[in-house]
Order: C-alpha cells, then sequence, then structure tokens
C-alpha cells in the first residue's frame, strides 16, 4: 500500500515504532511507497512532538522516565549488541574480578564469559547466565529489585559495592555523546557510577545507536571511560567523538553470525 498522506503515514509509523519499539528509516520508505527522505521528515516531525525518539537509522519508541523495559531494550539493535558483547571478550581476562551492570548489552557478554572470573554484578539475567557455570565465582549483590531493568538498586547495592574491590567494570548506557555517558533512570546511574568508582579499569559497550540517543541522568565522563567497545554501524564522525575522549575505541565488526563462546586464546576481529 501506498502511503500518499502524512497524516495516515504517520499514524502508520507510531503503530509500527508501538509494536516493534523500532522503525527503519529504509524499510519504512520501501514499504510505504516513498522516499527515504520523507520517512526521516516524518520522524523529525513525530519526534519534535516528543511520539518517537530519533535515532541512527531511524526511530524508536520514546523511553519512558523509568527506562524502558528490560525485554524491550534486549529485542532492539539484537545484532550490534551480539558483535559488541563478542568483541569485549577479550577485555575480561581469566583471573579478574569483573562487575556487570544491568544493561542488555552487558547480558549479551555474560553468556560468553572465559572461565576463571570472579563476576560482581546485580542484574538478574546476569546472574542466571553465571549461576549453571562451575568455571565462575559469583558475588550477586541484593537490595530493591527493579521491574524494568530486571536488577537490584538502592543503597543496600551501592552499600556492598563499597567494600569491594573490582579489576574492570564493564559497564552499557542509554545514551553517550560529548557531554557524558547517560541513563534512564537515577537507581540504574547511581550503581553504575559505583561500578566505575570501585574498578580499576572501566569498559563501557555501546551499539552504534546509543551515540544519536538522549536519555536524562549522566553517569561518567567520556574521558573517564579506558576501553569503548561500538559496533561497526558508528559513523566517521561518532567514531572520531569516541577517539578523541576515550583511551582505546575497539569497532567491532558486524556479521549474521550467531553470537558464541569463544575459543580459548581466540581474540574476535576487531579495528582500533
Amino acid at each position: 500500500m501506498r502511503y500518499t498522506q502524512a497524516p495516515e503515514r504517520r499514524r502508520e509509523l507510531l503503530r509500527r515504532v508501538a509494536e516493534a519499539g523500532y522503525v527503519s528509516s529504509t524499510d519504512a520508505a520501501a514499504e510505504l511507497g516513498v522516499s527515504e527522505m520523507t520517512i526521516r521528515r516524518d520522524l523529525r516531525q513525530l519526534a519534535v512532538q516528543g511520539l518517537v525518539n530519533r535515532v541512527a537509522g531511524g526511530a524508536s519508541a520514546p523511553v519512558p522516565a523509568s527506562g524502558a523495559p528490560f525485554e524491550q531494550r534486549r529485542g532492539a539493535a539484537t545484532a550490534e549488541k551480539e558483535a559488541v558483547a563478542r568483541a569485549a571478550v577479550p577485555l575480561v581476562p581469566a583471573g579478574v574480578v569483573v562487575a556487570l551492570d544491568a544493561g542488555t548489552t552487558v547480558a549479551a557478554l555474560a553468556a560468553l564469559l572465559p572461565g576463571g572470573l570472579t563476576v560482581v554484578t546485580h542484574s538478574v539475567p546476569v546472574i542466571l547466565a553465571c549461576t549453571g557455570r562451575e568455571d565462575l565465582e559469583l558475588i550477586s549483590l541484593g537490595g530493591a529489585y527493579h521491574r524494568a531493568t530486571r536488577s537490584f538498586t538502592g543503597p543496600i547495592t551501592r552499600t556492598s559495592l563499597e567494600d569491594l574491590a573490582v579489576d574492570v567494570a564493564v559497564l552499557s548506557a542509554t545514551a553517550a555523546g560529548p557531554t557524558g555517558v547517560y541513563s534512564a533512570n537515577a537507581a540504574d546511574a547511581e550503581i553504575k557510577r559505583a561500578m566505575a568508582r570501585i574498578a580499576r579499569r572501566v569498559v563501557l559497550l555501546l551499539d552504534h545507536g546509543k551515540l544519536s540517543a538522549h536519555a536524562p541522568m549522566r553517569f561518567l565522563d567520556l574521558a573517564a571511560v579506558d576501553t569503548v567497545v561500538v559496533d561497526a554501524g558508528a559513523d566517521a564522525n561518532q567514531l572520531g567523538l569516541l577517539r578523541g575522549a576515550c583511551r582505546e575505541v575497539v569497532v567491532a565488526p558486524l556479521d549474521s553470525g550467531p553470537a558464541t563462546r569463544p575459543t580459548v586464546g581466540a581474540t574476535p576481529a576487531v579495528t582500533r
């Protein structure tokens, strides 16, 4: 069906965003029978109205103050998150103590961790991934359960972190840009900030859509990040921003293969 009228076209775009959480400008243009420029113009107008959030390549559902539900976030940019997770595996070598936050990209990494680690986490998906592994030590952080992030949070969680020493903190974000790294809610930001504070090294995992997204709670300077891992969908300007601020940038290639735990000693193909 060709959508020639802007109101009906925008209603259809909103329906798709509500259903899937994301709409691609390229796909929508092909399926609705209009130019990609027309779709981008529609999405800009919807973003001005606060009905969608503009991201690289399209638009996503606006993030509520408490953050989008974990399952909705996990279903977005799946290939990019898996690529970033694979490329992050060599950054957590056996024998270290690693803190993992409650992000969906970090949850993808949890399934790929090498043996011999001590994992510190407040994330229920990460806890579940680690409890079935006899080759990992797990320190589970308690606190008040936060349904949107499927994690424990609050003063109990933060106080528990203060008593720990961590080699590497692996963090995710809702958005990142020149002014810093952001989360969707205050409780999540507080725990990310606490993990970064106790870690000797901070690793930030980003799918490239986060570099054009917005979120309210700033929890870290990009300059405080030792290594950022981003997928190859990031453009030259975005990579330039990261390279100018962070000590190391790892660009994860995108491919169609499923994420698998790498062989011991194997290193994913990345560019720096």
